[in-house]
């Protein structure tokens, strides 16, 4: 079983930043894909961002792409998302996700991570 415990979300003007974080209970995240999701106030869940631990590879919504930099440290267990230029549309509940993989990409459907955090509430005000 892996637990996730997300911080770091909040209310943030638009062009403003934030970060966000994605501890492991417990265990490390070797041979997982962590990511992030989120959904947005009466919408469905979305991809925003994922990271394969083993290879580093990466991939992003084509919406936070060049905004958005997923990263993580080995030492702490811990996956960021860091947030830039952030707009009234990424305004959202933002999960944390993990799933074991022996890819080297990772998946983007949320039916692929069987492991979610309790969310983290980011407001982006106009």
């Amino acid at each position: 079983q892996v637990q996730l415990v997300e911080s770091g979300g909040g209310l943030v003007q638009a062009g403003g930043s934030l970060r966000v974080s994605c501890a492991a209970s417990g265990r490390t995240f070797s041979n997982y894909a962590v990511g992030w999701f989120r959904r947005p106030p009466g919408k469905e869940r979305e991809f925003v961002a994922a990271i394969v631990w083993n290879s580093g590879n990466k991939d992003y919504a084509d919406s936070v792409r060049g905004r958005f930099t997923i990263s993580g440290d080995n030492a702490k267990n811990t996956v960021y998302l860091q947030m830039n230029t952030l707009e009234p549309e990424d305004t959202a509940i933002y999960y944390c996700v993990a799933a074991r993989t022996g890819l080297t990409v990772p998946p983007l459907s949320p039916y692929d991570y069987p492991y979610w955090g309790q969310g983290t509430q980011v407001t982006v005000s106009s």
